[in-house]
């Protein structure tokens, strides 16, 4: 496990170093701002200790992505839980669009480093930089997908996993 981490790192620390994703850093999205930018979320994560919820999606054809976008993050339980709790990372991966090398690049590294293989997945972190080396330095805190809940109560489950997640760090 611990070879792993240190594995990990290093992967991150070249993602990090290599990649700098100068497009739109960020969206406001039904009244919640989506980073897009790892470097900017890395520096709100060191500032306001608040962990990363990274959102691996499929914006222009993952269906479930769009039901989980309707049934939580479009909820107002959730945009209040967001805005006091974490820093939102949207890492989108269309089909029908193409997004800028740099951002597509970044969110490559970062389902490579994670494993994502299915969407949505959430996965929720934090990150320090090192201040001797420059390198940056990842501490998973767990992951999510789509809630297991009865048709109107996903918002419910959700927070709840996710809370569970907060509560362990």
């Amino acid at each position: 496990m611990k070879n792993l981490r240190i594995l990990y790192n290093t992967l991150l620390a070249v993602l990090l170093l290599t990649v700098s994703v100068n497009t739109q850093a960020q969206e406001v999205k039904d009244g919640l701002t989506w980073y897009t930018d790892i470097y900017q979320v890395q520096k709100l994560n060191e500032k306001t200790k608040k962990p990363v919820f990274a959102f691996f999606t499929g914006s222009d054809w993952c269906g479930w992505c769009h039901r989980l976008e309707a049934a939580v993050f479009s909820k107002p339980g959730f945009k209040e839980w967001a805005k006091k709790n974490v820093i939102l990372l949207e890492l989108d991966f269309p089909r029908n669009k193409q997004l800028p090398e740099k951002l597509a690049r970044q969110n490559a590294e970062l389902q490579q480093f994670f494993q994502v293989q299915g969407y949505p997945t959430i996965w929720m972190f934090n990150m320090a930089k090192d201040a001797k080396t420059g390198k940056f330095n990842i501490s998973g805190l767990g992951s999510l997908g789509y809630p297991q809940a009865e048709r109107g109560k996903e918002e419910e489950a959700f927070l709840a996993n996710a809370n569970k997640i907060l509560n362990n760090k």
